[in-house]
C-alpha cells in the first residue's frame, strides 16, 4: 500500500479495462481472494489512520464494494474495534464474493444495524464501487450527508461513492481518505474527483495489470542541465502575440513566464495602436510589431488577451510559426472560422510544426460545438475529440488538467489547486509551454512538464493571500 503524491507517472485504467484486469486476476487466484485482500487492506489503512478510534461505522452497499466493507469490518472487530455495519444489500441478489463476505462477517460476530450509530469516531464508505452509474439516493444519499456533517474522518473504499470512476463526475461522498484498489482510476484525478477523494492511497492487491492504461498520471520532465558553453541562442526565442488594447497585461504575463521558464530570448508583439515599447518591471523583454517578427524561427504563444484583433494574424502564424501555442482568443477565433480550422488541421498534418492548444472548458466547448457542461461531463473524452478534430497536443485546463495527443494515452495532472482560479494564470501557462518548446522539448513533454510545474507552484505557495498571475509568472523557475 502506498500514498499517492504528484510527481510520478502512474497508469490509470477505465472501468471497462478494470473489468478485464479483475476477471483475469479472479481466474488466476482461488475464489474470493481479491475481496479478502481488499477488505484486509481497507482495515489496515483504517487502523493506521485512526488508531485510537473505537466505534467505526461501515456503510456497505449491495454489491462487491459493500463486500469489501464487510471484510474490513470483520478485521476491525478482530483488532479490537467496535465496527457497526449498515448494509443496503439483499441476500437474494448478492454477487457470490459479497455473499461469502457477508457470511464471514456474520460468523465473526460483526454487529449489523438498521441505522448508523448515534456517534462514531471513523466512517468507511463502501456503498458503491466502479460499476455505479446512478446517483446516490434514499438511505445511501442520507448516509452521504451524515458523513459530510459529522466531522469525522471518512475512508472511501476504491473511490468515493457516487463518483464516476472514468470521468470524475457525480455528487459523491466527501472522503478525507480514499483507498483505490487493484488500479488507479482517471476519475480520482479530474472533474470532482480531487475534491471528493481527499488523501489518496493505493493497493494493487498483488495484481499486475496486463492491459494497456487508459491514461497516465502526469509527471514533470527530467531537469535539463545547461552546458557551460551554451548561450542565449541555445535556448530558443519565444514570441508572445496578443494583448489588444485593454488587455496588454496578458502578453506581459505570458512573456514573463516564458522568460523565467528558461527561454533564451522573449519578444512581445502587441496588437492594435499605442503598443508598449518597454516593460520596466521586465526590461529583458523585447517589443516588436507582428510584421517585424520572423515567425519561421520563433516559438510563438498566441491569443493571450488578443481580442478580435488576433484573427488577422492567425493565418500567417498557423502557416509559418516554428512552434505554436494557441490560447484564449486565438482558440475562440479558430472556433468561429472554418478557414482557420482548415489551416490548423493542415499545420498539424506536418511533423515539423508542433502545436499545443490550451483551452479552458468553455473554449473547448466552442471548438467542439457543444456546451461546456458536456465537456466537463467527460474531460478525457473531450480532450481526445479535440485531438481527433484538429490534431496536435491539447491541454484541457481545469481540476485535473488533461493533456492529450494522438501518439500516447492522455495524461491527467494532479498538481494545482483553487489558487489558480484567477485571471491570467492561463497566460502564464501558455508562456511556460512556449519556453519548453523553445528549449527543444517535443510538444507533448513540453505541455506535460509545463502543466505539472504550473500546478506545483500553486501547491507550494506560501501565505494566506491570493495567488496573482503576476506573482505566479515571477515565480516560474524558482521551483
Amino acid at each position: 500500500m502506498q500514498r499517492i503524491t504528484p510527481g510520478q507517472a502512474r497508469p490509470l485504467f477505465d472501468v471497462a479495462t478494470l473489468r478485464k484486469i479483475e476477471g483475469e486476476a479472479a481466474c488466476a487466484l482461488p475464489p474470493h481472494t481479491l475481496m479478502r485482500r481488499a477488505g484486509l487492506a481497507v482495515a489496515r489503512l483504517a487502523l493506521a489512520l485512526a488508531p485510537h478510534a473505537r466505534t467505526v461505522w461501515v456503510a456497505c452497499g449491495p454489491g462487491n464494494n459493500g463486500g469489501d466493507g464487510l471484510e474490513a469490518a470483520m478485521h476491525l472487530l478482530q483488532s479490537g474495534k467496535a465496527p457497526v455495519v449498515t448494509w443496503l444489500g439483499h441476500e437474494d441478489h448478492l454477487p457470490a464474493d459479497a455473499a461469502a463476505s457477508l457470511e464471514r462477517a456474520r460468523a465473526a460476530g460483526v454487529r449489523f444495524a438498521d441505522a448508523p450509530p448515534a456517534s462514531f469516531d471513523f466512517a468507511i464508505d463502501a456503498l458503491l464501487g466502479i460499476g455505479a452509474q446512478r446517483p446516490l439516493e434514499g438511505a445511501a444519499a442520507r448516509w452521504r450527508h451524515l458523513m459530510a456533517v459529522a466531522g469525522m474522518p471518512v475512508l472511501a473504499v476504491d473511490l468515493p461513492s457516487g463518483l464516476n470512476a472514468d470521468t470524475g463526475m457525480g455528487e459523491a461522498v466527501q472522503a478525507t481518505h480514499t483507498l483505490s484498489l487493484l488500479a488507479l482510476k482517471p476519475g480520482l484525478f479530474t472533474g470532482h474527483g480531487r475534491d471528493a477523494c481527499g488523501e489518496l492511497w493505493f493497493d494493487d492487491l498483488g495484481v499486475t495489470p496486463s492491459e494497456p492504461p487508459t491514461a497516465v498520471l502526469n509527471a514533470p520532465a527530467p531537469a535539463r542541465v545547461r552546458p557551460h558553453a551554451s548561450h542565449k541562442g541555445s535556448w530558443g526565442d519565444v514570441a508572445v502575440v496578443g494583448g489588444a488594447p485593454g488587455m496588454r497585461g496578458a502578453t506581459l504575463l505570458a512573456a514573463t513566464a516564458a522568460l523565467h521558464a528558461g527561454a533564451g530570448r522573449v519578444f512581445v508583439a502587441q496588437l492594435g495602436a499605442d503598443t508598449m515599447t518597454v516593460d520596466v518591471a521586465a526590461p529583458e523583454l523585447m517589443f516588436r510589431s507582428v510584421d517585424a517578427l520572423d515567425v519561421r524561427r520563433l516559438h510563438v504563444a498566441c491569443g493571450c488577451g488578443g481580442g478580435d484583433a488576433v484573427r488577422g494574424v492567425l493565418p500567417a502564424l498557423l502557416s509559418n510559426a516554428r512552434s505554436l501555442v494557441l490560447d484564449a482568443d486565438a482558440l475562440n477565433a479558430i472556433a468561429a472560422d472554418t478557414n482557420l480550422q482548415a489551416l490548423l488541421r493542415a499545420r498539424n498534418a506536418r511533423s515539423d510544426r508542433p502545436t499545443v492548444m490550451t483551452p479552458h472548458p468553455l473554449e473547448a466547448a466552442r471548438l467542439l460545438g457543444v456546451g461546456a457542461g458536456e465537456v466537463q461531463s467527460d474531460r478525457l473524452g473531450a480532450a481526445r475529440r479535440l485531438v481527433e478534430r484538429f490534431g496536435g497536443v491539447v491541454v484541457l485546463k481545469g481540476s485535473g488538467t488533461v493533456i492529450a495527443s494522438a501518439s500516447a494515452p492522455p495524461r491527467v495532472n494532479a498538481t494545482g489547486n483553487a489558487r489558480l482560479a484567477t485571471a491570467g494564470t492561463g497566460d502564464v501557462l501558455a508562456g511556460m509551454v512556449a519556453a519548453n518548446l523553445a528549449q527543444g522539448y517535443d510538444a507533448l513533454p513540453a505541455a506535460c512538464d509545463a502543466v505539472w510545474r504550473h500546478g506545483a507552484l500553486a501547491d507550494g505557495w506560501r501565505g494566506d493571500g491570493a495567488l496573482t498571475a503576476g506573482a505566479l509568472a515571477a515565480a516560474v523557475g524558482a521551483d
